[in-house]
């Protein structure tokens, strides 16, 4: 009773060691430098996409609404693990404290699962827009999508509760090295001296539930507007489509994709390196590319930008 109380005191009491990305490389400041520059570039595209959408009339509509969600969760996403990432490299110290650990896991499951639900909410948006086009203003009015994001967020904070409490109270006495730049779940079980199999299993199973139900929404919503697609006679109609749809859809496999990875494939898979560059993957780099997939592939969003840039230079 008194080791298990001691192991306890333990665990809270102590700090944990982020490796990071460049504990085994020679060119640690310029790759330091790089994610400096893609974490500006990031929080600079997706301040900018929100500000557009919010100060241009003509982006004020159900679509444009997701994509600043997005572009706010993105901004999130790559504060909670870079900056801290940075930090260490710069200081050369990569404690971070068991609390610290907690929020941080926590923050990075709630944004993970809501960006996963809006994905799908954004794909019932394109198909309401383009099955239904005469209703769309009705189905997709501000209230339902005020509703939407907010039961995002919800669902997400849902993952974020029902994990990270559990994971942070195992018993970490075998190391205190997590080999990962931010206090990643899967990682910080591989240090744990618990039993962790149950644990794992019912991970597993809240993951997949949390990809695939947002998923089949995504797939279900794509195979009704490719059969309303092909049935159009306006060519101009179809191009339209298939331009609005194709920027959700690269969205969706960028992110699905390295998810699905991390949290999908059985562990024989999996090696610290591969989950870490995984790992850059959609929190990183993601938050870089959604901006600039939907600026520069989306004419309204160009030309509210030049309209915007056009009126502070005169």
């Amino acid at each position: 009773m008194k080791q298990t109380m001691r192991l306890e005191n333990q665990t809270f009491g102590t700090n944990f060691i982020l490796l990071g990305l460049f504990s085994q490389s020679k060119y640690s400041p310029l790759l330091c430098s790089l994610i400096f520059i893609i974490f500006a570039v990031a929080l600079t595209g997706n301040a900018t996409l929100i500000l557009l959408i919010q100060s241009d009339p003509h982006l004020h509509t159900a679509m444009y609404f997701f994509i600043s969600q997005l572009s706010l969760m993105d901004m999130m996403f790559i504060c909670v693990t870079v900056p801290k990432m940075l930090l260490d490299q710069v200081t050369g110290i990569h404690d971070i404290s068991a609390p610290s650990c907690g929020i941080q896991m926590f923050l990075f499951f709630t944004l993970m699962g809501a960006e996963f639900f809006l994905l799908g909410a954004m794909s019932y948006d394109r198909y309401v827009a383009i099955c239904h086009p005469l209703r769309y203003h009705l189905f997709m009015n501000h209230r339902v999508c005020i509703l939407l994001a907010t039961v995002c967020w919800f669902l997400g904070s849902v993952d974020g509760f029902m994990l990270t409490p559990i994971t942070m109270n195992f018993l970490f006495c075998k190391s205190r090295e997590i080999q990962h730049f931010f206090c990643e779940a899967l990682a910080l079980l591989k240090i744990s001296c618990s039993d962790t199999s149950l644990y794992e299993s019912v991970m597993y199973v809240c993951c997949v539930l949390m990809l695939l139900i947002p998923l089949t929404v995504i797939l279900s919503s794509y195979c009704l507007i490719l059969l309303t697609v092909y049935r159009m006679n306006s060519a101009t109609g179809r191009r339209k489509a298939f331009v609005t749809c194709s920027s959700h859809i690269t969205v969706v496999v960028l992110f699905y994709g390295a998810a699905v990875y991390n949290y999908m494939l059985p562990a024989s898979y999996h090696t610290a390196e591969k989950d870490m560059m995984v790992s850059v993957f959609y929190t990183i780099l993601t938050p870089v590319i959604n901006p600039l997939i939907y600026s520069i592939r989306n004419k309204d969003v160009t030309t509210a930008l030049k309209k915007m840039l056009w009126s502070k230079l005169i």
